[in-house]
């Protein structure tokens, strides 16, 4: 089961994520979450079991 570790309003930081990500090994995607207005949210999404690992990862990147 896939599990949302990180929302954004950017295509471009959601792709920049998702290749730094995919860059320290996880599985990852990406997808449009939602539309509100002119707003779009990106989720990106890893594989549940991986999680905790890719939210240490963001925070040592200083993404979270």
């Amino acid at each position: 089961m896939w599990t949302t570790v990180y929302v954004t309003t950017s295509l471009e930081q959601a792709t920049e994520i998702e290749k730094k990500l995919k860059e320290e090994g996880f599985l990852i995607k990406k997808q449009l979450f939602s539309i509100e207005g002119d707003e779009e949210l990106y989720e990106i999404l890893a594989p549940e079991v991986e999680a905790k690992d890719v939210q240490m990862v963001l925070y040592n990147l200083g993404i979270l």
